[in-house]
């Protein structure tokens, strides 16, 4: 589950993920996206932002390790979404992520699970969901991000 979610999604994860899964617009997806833990703001700051621009707008900074990239998720890699009647919440499920040999340089902080509309969309556009503690010193071996078993967020 995310230590926390950014206000712009309140209430939207389900349905922009639902999007992605569902080809609404075809090249629409989720992108993970790992923070510098130098300069990283606070949570309370963080939540408060509403793209991936802003996020990186102050002095929180994307990960520049080699070996990492942007991890885009398409609609082939995600699940269905289906209610949970009997517990009245709704699981998002991701794969687990995995950077290979990525090298030491940056130490990361965090894992954001975001939001592009399209395919080229610039960072302005990319919405921030979720953000998730990921305290990992990068060294040459490769980087796995696991997601929680009942999924990266719930709805409920």
């Amino acid at each position: 589950m995310p230590d926390f979610q950014f206000n712009i999604s309140k209430g939207r994860a389900t349905e922009l993920y639902t999007r992605v899964k569902t080809g609404d617009p075809a090249t629409s997806a989720l992108v993970l996206v790992a923070l510098a833990e130098t300069g990283i703001e606070t949570d309370a700051v963080l939540e408060d932002k509403d793209t991936l621009a802003d996020v990186l707008s102050g002095s929180t900074n994307e990960a520049t390790n080699v070996g990492y990239a942007r991890k885009v998720l398409s609609a082939a890699d995600l699940t269905v979404v289906v209610p949970d009647d009997v517990n009245d919440w709704v699981d998002l499920a991701l794969p687990d992520a995995t950077w290979a040999n990525v090298q030491a340089g940056t130490d990361w902080s965090k894992v954001l699970v975001c939001y592009r509309p399209a395919t080229g969309s610039p960072d302005s556009a990319i919405v921030p969901l979720t953000s998730h503690d990921f305290p990992i010193k990068p060294d040459g071996s490769n980087v796995v991000a696991q997601v929680d078993p009942s999924g990266f967020f719930r709805a409920a």
